[in-house]
């Protein structure tokens, strides 16, 4: 804990808790019947409270499934800001993406929630807004890296195809190769299919 960070009062472990226990009975529901069988009271009556109380910590069922989505942003720019030295941007962001959001795919829970979501078109949209939501924090991180200005078009560019690689990446078969496919073009600019093939086979007969 660092010197500046407070410990928890009552009242906010209080409100935590409640959350947490709400998105894990509302993902519980969803997984046991699925999304549009699922209603807001059934949700609160799992989690023992009002539906009162859950608008106030949710504003919608679409957010109880994706209850960590400022934990994402806060860990997208700690990718930039706390990168190894002689690490590059892109490259940093290329593993941050391949460890915490590809690494986790084999995990069967993780996979149930890929499907829950993929399968739902609600929450298959919703996600998806609420992931390019990040793309103002990480230009500005990426700004900021650069000592460029916080509305720099490049920056914003990288932040934007950042993001939307991770979304291409889930929808092909093999994602690992696809992302990384996405990321070796933003390091490394443009190359047809043709001249990569021919450049990798040049390179084996070295």
């Amino acid at each position: 804990m660092s010197e500046t960070t407070q410990p928890l009062g009552r009242r906010e472990r209080k409100k935590a808790a409640t959350r947490q226990a709400l998105a894990d009975a509302a993902l519980r529901l969803f997984l046991e019947r699925g999304y549009d069988q699922v209603s807001i009271k059934d949700i609160a009556e799992a989690a023992d409270v009002s539906t009162t109380t859950l608008f106030k910590h949710f504003p919608g069922k679409e957010a109880l499934v994706f209850d960590a989505d400022s934990d994402h942003e806060a860990a997208l720019v700690a990718a930039v800001r706390e990168r190894p030295d002689g690490r590059s941007v892109p490259a940093a962001l290329r593993d941050h993406l391949l460890r915490c959001h590809l690494g986790t795919a084999t995990d069967p829970a993780f996979a149930r929630f890929r499907q829950l979501v993929t399968s739902t078109p609600a929450l298959r949209d919703y996600g998806h807004r609420m992931w390019m939501r990040h793309e103002t924090a990480l230009a500005q991180a990426i700004a900021a890296d650069a000592g460029a200005p916080a509305n720099d078009p490049g920056c914003a560019a990288l932040a934007h195809f950042t993001l939307e690689a991770l979304a291409l990446a889930r929808g092909q078969d093999a994602p690992r190769a696809a992302l990384n496919a996405a990321f070796d073009l933003l390091e490394r600019g443009w190359q047809p299919p043709v001249r990569r093939a021919a450049r990798t086979s040049e390179q084996g007969a070295e």
